[in-house]
């Protein structure tokens, strides 16, 4: 099993990482913001270093990861999970409003590995719940996709609609090209800049590469 501790340490700059909480205070603030009701419990799952679960605002928010440094970098007002993504441990069914996840399917092994995912996101989310998905996109990345040492799973923006409806979901929103690969690429770098891109959709087929999808647990 990788080391996610010792690969994060190496990919991800510590540096870097107030640069990102810029980006990710905007895209929470003028985007997903917009999906999520403050009054709802969000679930990040492989939160990473908490860039999403940190700059959304909700009454409840919880977050799973399975690299034990993740809890150093959350905010005091999340409660962090260190479990699997398909074994959430210490969440309850049907607790849940919002599912957040960004840039983890594509870490897992096979479509059974995603499916399990899939499953137990449709398990924790009550009725009429939301699950919102990022990731990239392989029908727009091809070689690109392979750069990371531990990406697996090959999506697009429709195996994973697919992938959603399987498993009891009903898509509400697909976006197939959505943000740059990664915020050392195309994507502006200044807060400002951010804003003006997610203001101008036009500009999401020509810079985006990765897919944004919002699905629901059926009532």
């Amino acid at each position: 099993m990788t080391d996610l501790a010792s690969l994060y340490r190496f990919r991800f700059n510590e540096a870097q990482l107030p640069g990102k909480m810029k980006i990710w205070r905007v895209l929470c603030r003028e985007f997903f913001q917009r999906l999520i009701d403050p009054s709802s419990t969000v679930l990040d799952v492989a939160c990473g270093y908490g860039e999403f679960i940190n700059n959304i605002e909700a009454k409840s928010k919880h977050a799973i990861d399975l690299n034990p440094d993740t809890k150093g970098f959350l905010n005091k007002d999340i409660a962090f999970h260190q479990t699997r993504a398909d074994q959430m441990v210490g969440v309850e069914s049907g607790s849940i409003d919002v599912v957040f996840t960004s840039n983890f399917l594509e870490h897992l092994e096979s479509k059974s590995a995603c499916d399990a995912v899939l499953q137990e996101v449709h398990r924790v989310l009550r009725p009429g719940g939301k699950f919102i998905v990022m990731g990239p996109n392989i029908r727009y990345l091809a070689g690109e996709y392979w750069d990371f040492y531990d990406h697996h799973l090959p999506l697009s923006h429709a195996s994973l609609e697919e992938g959603l409806s399987i498993n009891g979901f009903h898509v509400i929103r697909n976006i197939p090209r959505f943000l740059p690969y990664t915020t050392r690429s195309a994507l502006p770098q200044h807060p400002l800049l951010v804003s003006a891109y997610l203001k101008v959709p036009l500009a999401w087929p020509i810079l985006g590469r990765q897919f944004l999808l919002v699905a629901e647990k059926p009532a």
